[in-house]
């Protein structure tokens, strides 16, 4: 049996990145086995990987979490084409912070999504910023700021305490724009490469609106299961596995807080 030690390398904040890669390299130093360095966002990427049989390449992929928003083509492990992403806020960090306007408690984005179902659609109405841009990418921040808006103009009429349906409501609006930008997004990537298969990837591919959206292309959409969404160590053990023949021995070790999945 051949064993290793994995660990993320980047992109990322630099000090979690180096308390991970230190952990890692000393324990695997002293186990006297090799390590393998991994792409956070690769790992993400394969995550469907972990439940479903049917993927093959090449194939289209939406990577959808706190951190990025970005559309990639997949010809194979290791061989990525950006074709879009967010200009601004990622998606999960545009639930995030919305949630907070919103004075939900944390995590934000989790339970925005949660009254979002109990909320009415055409209550309220934001924008879908670039959703006819023409290209593939993205902006989220405008929406953010459409949302404070309209939550400042509801307290003048209720005061601090928005009443919950006020907020459901809202938080139906907003998840609706997130939403709609992402479908059409990908709709047209599918269309731009004539891929057949779709990977969804990410916190934020959670998101039960989102995976009922994006069932409906015409395309056959991976989700991985819902343990596999947020940041776990399956996927990146998943990841490394893929990168045997990048096993080194143990010592020293960089980190990479910006890091293109592209350029690996």
């Amino acid at each position: 049996m051949f064993v290793l030690g994995s660990y993320t390398q980047g992109p990322g904040l630099g000090g979690a990145l180096l308390t991970g890669a230190a952990f890692a390299n000393a324990l695997a130093f002293s186990l006297d086995i090799p390590v393998i360095e991994v792409h956070h966002l690769e790992g993400h990427l394969l995550s469907p990987f972990l439940s479903e049989k049917d993927i093959h390449f090449p194939f289209l992929a939406l990577l959808v979490s706190g951190g990025h928003t970005q559309i990639m083509a997949v010809e194979n492990v290791g061989k990525y084409t950006l074709l879009g992403e967010s200009i601004d806020d990622a998606a999960g960090e545009a639930f995030d912070k919305t949630a907070k306007l919103l004075g939900l408690p944390y995590p934000g984005g989790a339970k925005l999504s949660q009254l979002a179902q109990l909320g009415e659609d055409g209550k309220f109405e934001f924008p879908r910023p670039m959703i006819n841009s023409g290209d593939f990418q993205m902006s989220f921040s405008g929406l953010k700021t459409s949302v404070l808006t309209c939550v400042n103009q509801q307290k003048q009429h209720y005061g601090d305490n928005l009443p919950q349906n006020i907020r459901n409501d809202i938080c139906r609006a907003f998840q609706n724009a997130v939403v709609d930008v992402l479908y059409r997004k990908v709709k047209d990537a599918l269309k731009h490469t004539g891929l057949e298969q779709l990977i969804v990837a990410g916190g934020v591919g959670a998101n039960m609106a989102l995976r009922a959206k994006l069932k409906t292309l015409n395309a056959t959409v991976f989700f991985p299961q819902q343990q596999w969404c947020t940041d776990n160590g399956a996927m990146i053990a998943y990841a490394a596995a893929q990168h045997l023949q990048s096993a080194h021995k143990a010592g020293g070790f960089t980190v990479k807080p910006r890091w293109n999945l592209a350029t690996i």
